[in-house]
């Protein structure tokens, strides 16, 4: 539906603005709206109640890297390869010892070959932005420049603020050591600092059209 909106864009005279926010790992009865008592979600149960909810569904790959690649390409993690979290298991396949069964290979990147929603976007004269966590290639040849986003705020090759296990560089507050995102005031906060970012782009580029991922 995504693919389809912003292609058609460009033979419709109004260009719609596309914001996609995509919560890592999310279980679905974790919203209010899907019937969860426990957490508090007022502001996603607002925007599900003045748009659409889809309530029968299937994930081929229910986690992080496989996710953002369809997303961004439309297609299923077999076809672009990332059919698991980078780098939850080998790329080649390969069995480990006393593993019950072989899994298959996944890729540690999404394709430089593949076109993403965020290119078809900004060929139609869209202001691209992406912000927090990308989790599609370790190279910075993969990140977000790569794949049609102009902008980039925080997206790079860890899959978590702190990196890899055991890794002490980085964290939910600055300093960050990232990349992709310069340090903040003593006591920011990552979520804060990305949603402002997020606020700031889309008050700078309110009257042209844009396509945001976060």
């Amino acid at each position: 539906m995504l693919h389809a909106e912003v292609l058609n864009a460009q033979q419709n005279s109004r260009q719609p603005n596309v914001i996609v926010i995509l919560a890592d790992d999310l279980g679905w009865k974790d919203l209010g709206c899907y019937g969860s008592s426990f957490y508090e979600t007022p502001n996603l149960d607002m925007l599900a109640a003045s748009g659409i909810k889809f309530t029968q569904a299937y994930a081929a790959s229910p986690v992080c890297s496989p996710t953002r690649a369809s997303i961004l390409t439309g297609k299923y993690p077999t076809k672009t390869g990332v059919t698991d979290w980078i780098k939850g298991r080998q790329e080649n396949g390969k069995a480990k010892a006393f593993e019950k069964f072989i899994t298959p290979a996944t890729a540690y990147q999404l394709s430089l070959d593949e076109n993403t929603i965020s290119e078809y976007a900004l060929a139609n004269g869209y202001k691209t932005f992406f912000a927090g966590k990308w989790h599609l290639g370790e190279e910075e040849k993969f990140w977000p420049e790569a794949h049609g986003f102009s902008a980039n705020i925080g997206g790079w090759s860890t899959g978590s603020p702190t990196g890899r296990k055991n890794d002490t560089t980085g964290g939910f507050f600055t300093p960050y050591k990232n990349p992709r995102l310069t340090d903040g005031p003593a006591g920011e906060y990552l979520t804060d600092r990305l949603t402002n970012e997020c606020l700031q782009f889309i008050e700078q580029k309110k009257d042209v059209p844009f396509f945001l991922f976060y």
